[in-house]
């Protein structure tokens, strides 16, 4: 499965053909990770043809009035995609009280509010964040910092992948998104990232 990924930033040349093909071929799945317009994943939607999740970003204030068409919002949802088990977080840490922030404990507490949806999927292959793992590239002011409880999951559930947004960075090779916490791959989708799983 041929998987992009996207956050934080529109990036034009996804959309623009090349040789009438879109610009990256061949993709069976489209994660968003937050904080882009919705016009964007519709368009991102219509271009690639294909399956798009996503979770919202704590900048994501139009989504209500305005969704992106044809997509699905997975924030607290498990969703299978072939084989592939996928649960989404959207959200911040909380620090000035507008929507789409949480506190630790409010993760946590909806993370506990899922388990038995998670014992009956039988595990997670891939989550779906805006915010990071906490100490995972994350930042120290009150808006970066990732959460802690995305670490206990980690260790409890040891999904394969956990692909957030949130941390803005400008990536010299795709090497650099990719920080494992334990058997876990944890990638910033700043921009846009592509996987092959």
């Amino acid at each position: 499965m041929k998987i992009l990924s996207v956050s934080d930033t529109v990036v034009k040349s996804l959309l623009e053909p090349v040789g009438g093909s879109p610009a990256i071929d061949g993709v069976d799945l489209i994660l968003a990770c937050g904080d882009l317009p919705p016009e964007y994943l519709t368009a991102l939607k219509h271009r690639y043809d294909t399956p798009l999740l996503y979770v919202l970003g704590n900048h994501d204030l139009r989504y209500e009035e305005s969704p992106p068409q044809g997509c699905l919002h997975i924030h607290r949802k498990i969703v299978k995609m072939g084989a592939v088990r996928i649960i989404g977080f959207s959200g911040s840490r909380w620090y000035n009280g507008n929507i789409n922030q949480y506190t630790e404990k409010q993760m946590a507490r909806f993370i506990r509010k899922m388990r038995f949806s998670l014992w009956r999927s039988g595990g997670i292959d891939l989550v779906v964040s805006h915010a990071p793992p906490r100490f995972v590239k994350d930042a120290e002011d009150p808006c970066h910092r990732g959460f802690r409880v995305f670490l206990q999951f980690i260790e409890k559930y040891r999904p394969t992948y956990f692909i957030h947004g949130h941390i803005h960075t400008l990536f010299e090779n795709d090497s650099e998104r990719l920080t494992r916490v334990q058997s876990t791959s944890v990638i910033n989708s700043y921009g846009y990232h592509v996987l092959e799983i």
